[in-house]
């Protein structure tokens, strides 16, 4: 996922060319083909909206930055979606397209901030020939709903070995993607705003039932997935009216996170005021035309210090998720849910150790009271003592991550099971080398099997290889069988291995993915009393800032 950098005084006249060839790079290429290549085969393919050329690589064939929506710019910010305009000739298909607008992180290739809005892009991977269609996985980013892109993944090796065709998504983040106002509720067709970035992710899976045939998918086998705010726009979706018929299966991982609560109207619509106010648009009779003429680089600046996320009460979003799932009228489709062991030592280490600041056992207390409040505090800390943690961090850590994602996980297989199949589990390689982020941290701290780490099991994350030994590559192996037979249909299962069973017909037990020395993948009933679940199901899970 290189991105080309130019310095020194052939930098002007590289970003003038540049410039001209992607104006011209849809149409250089001779008049559209007569006749496509075998359908689904080769890298010519056709779309609805005009002749694509992908690329052959060793894994298989790739199709990157393909505009999968009208690009959100000028009049269409904070606009629903539109289908893609239509280009002649053949349009390249050989480079990602541009990042959402975003700041800068700590992700490798993110150093600096994204201020383009033209970034309603997916990319596909299938593999090399056709001869029948094959199920599909569409993927959603995490990233807190604010940073992120689909290049994050490169599943090139993962569609190869299950036989799948996988797309990843672009989606507006941030204030661009989910600002609500009264002005931009007139707007909206549901009379609802700040969902554009869960309609941007239903028009690409539009887009997929529209053309994924051409690529060798099958529009009748599609699975939606995705990990932290990813997995939380799958929570999302299952809940969406507008995205039913859309998908037939759905992947969550580490997004069960505040009970997939969306904001009410009311309080998204006072949180735009708010927005509007810090970005210098105070008037309400003027602010969304002064919003719609500030620079991206100014709503970004203003966007930090709000909760950004989908918005319920509308013919989107008409209750909250839980609501949904409980009352019935969520998609009905099979949901392989889960979440990892040590979820909240990222969230701890950033907030402490990170900072250069380790917790010692004197703050710890006080830290739980900060978090939880004095009475809930004094019983976590009970519940949680240092003496059974190896620092007061990881202590800490352990009661995040259990709160927000490992009980509230648990939590969401049960009352999805109350409207179709559910499949558990639990990612517990505690040996796992730290995602690429954090790896240089992990030198000196123990993320053990921490938020994000099993994206890199599945699939080349920020597309770097990972450095598994020879037992965590047997589990990463087992891990791709796992996810691709649940996209085949059926029960998650792999060879030699434990399969997943239905929650439905064995409640609370959970696949625990480990790898071979510690005993292996075995399924488990002690993970709600590891993770000491009967104090948070009482309290629930608080919307968190995950990632």
């Amino acid at each position: 996922m290189s991105r080309r950098r130019r310095t020194g005084r052939n930098a002007s006249a590289f970003v003038v060319m540049a410039a001209a060839a992607a104006l011209i790079a849809p149409h250089v290429a001779q008049a559209a083909p007569q006749d496509a290549s075998r359908a689904g085969g080769g890298t010519l393919v056709r779309t609805e909206a005009g002749w694509l050329r992908g690329q052959s690589t060793a894994e298989g064939r790739q199709f990157l930055g393909i505009p999968y929506a009208r690009q959100p710019v000028g009049d269409l910010r904070w606009k629903e979606p539109r289908p893609a305009k239509s280009w002649e000739g053949v349009r390249n298909a050989d480079s990602f397209g541009n990042r959402c607008v975003q700041g800068a992180s700590w992700d490798p290739g993110y150093e600096n901030p994204s201020h383009t809005e033209d970034c309603l892009d997916l990319n596909v991977y299938a593999p090399k020939g056709q001869y029948k269609q094959r199920p599909v996985l569409v993927w959603l980013h995490g990233g807190g709903l604010t940073a992120g892109a689909g290049e994050d993944v490169v599943p090139d090796t993962f569609a190869r070995r299950t036989g799948t065709v996988v797309v990843t998504v672009n989606y507006r983040l941030g204030a661009m993607g989910f600002l609500a106002g009264e002005s931009l509720d007139g707007e909206a067709s549901d009379r609802v705003s700040g969902n554009y970035g869960m309609q941007d992710q239903q028009a690409a899976l539009r887009w997929v039932r529209a053309n994924i045939g051409s690529f060798g998918g099958d529009r009748q086998r599609v699975t939606i997935a995705g990990e932290s705010a990813g997995g939380r726009s799958v929570c999302t979706q299952l809940a969406s009216p507008t995205a039913k018929g859309l998908y037939r299966a759905a992947i969550v991982e580490s997004g069960a996170y505040g009970d997939c609560a969306a904001r009410e109207r009311k309080d998204a619509v006072t949180q735009g005021a708010a927005f509007a106010k810090k970005a210098g648009c105070a008037d309400p009779a003027t602010a969304l035309a002064c919003l719609r003429k500030k620079p991206a680089e100014e709503i970004l600046a203003a966007q930090a210090g709000f909760d950004w996320g989908p918005v319920a009460g509308g013919a989107f979003l008409p209750v909250q998720p839980e609501e949904a799932y409980k009352n019935g009228s969520a998609s009905r489709v099979p949901v392989l849910n889960g979440a990892n062991s040590d979820e909240g030592r990222l969230f701890a280490y950033g907030q402490f150790d990170g900072q250069g600041k380790p917790l010692t056992e004197e703050q710890y207390p006080g830290a739980l009271t900060q978090t939880y409040g004095a009475e809930l505090g004094a019983e976590v800390l009970k519940r949680y003592p240092v003496s059974e943690h190896t620092s007061p961090t990881h202590a800490y850590a352990a009661t995040l991550g259990d709160q927000m994602f490992a009980c509230s996980a648990l939590r969401m297989d049960k009352t999805l099971a109350g409207r179709g199949p559910v499949y558990a589990y639990e990612f517990a390689d505690r040996t796992s080398p730290p995602f690429a982020s954090i790896r240089e941290a992990g030198k000196t701290f123990d993320f053990g099997a921490t938020h994000v780490n099993e994206v890199q099991y599945l699939f080349k994350h920020f597309g770097l290889a990972t450095p598994l030994n020879a037992e965590q590559r047997d589990l990463a192996g087992q891990m791709v069988q796992y996810w691709g037979s649940f996209i085949h249909g059926g029960a998650p299962r792999a060879d030699g291995q434990p399969t997943v069973p239905d929650w439905r017909a064995r409640p609370g037990q959970v696949l625990s993915l480990r790898t071979a020395s510690v005993g292996g993948n075995e399924l488990s009933t002690a993970v709600a009393r590891e993770h000491r679940c009967d104090l948070w199901d009482r309290e629930g899970s608080a919307p968190a800032d995950a990632g």
